[in-house]
Formats: structure tokens, C-alpha cells, sequence
């Protein structure tokens, strides 16, 4: 399951649905997304790929403190 953090919404996705592999790099699974949300590749550019011992793939905005 790919679980995404995108415009302060949250989305449960098959990999099938992007086409995810576990050997795809950070950059394409953004580039997937962008595809799948019909958004140019740059509103991914700052989130952050957390891939889970459970198997899901979490994509999130970057977390900025201070």
C-alpha cells in the first residue's frame, strides 16, 4: 500500500495503481504520483519517500521546524 500526504489530504493507493516496484527510486515513485494526480513533477519535489519494514511506502512534505 502507498500512503500519501498530498495537498493536506491523505491517500491509501495500490501499488499496481502507480505501477510502484520495490526497486523504483524515490524520484520515478514521485514521478508516478504525479502522473497519477495529474500534477506537474515539481509539486512532488520536496516529499520525503519512507519505505516501512512493513512493506508500505509512506510519501510526505518534507517536515520543516523551527
Amino acid at each position: 500500500m502507498v500512503h500519501v500526504r498530498f495537498e493536506g489530504r491523505s491517500y491509501d493507493i495500490a501499488e499496481n495503481a502507480i505501477g510502484l516496484t520495490t526497486a523504483m527510486s524515490d524520484e520515478r515513485i514521485k514521478e508516478r504520483l504525479a502522473q497519477y494526480f495529474d500534477v506537474d513533477n515539481n509539486r512532488f519535489s520536496h516529499y520525503v519517500v519512507d519505505r516501512r519494514p512493513s512493506g508500505d511506502t509512506i510519501i510526505r512534505p518534507e517536515a520543516v521546524y523551527g
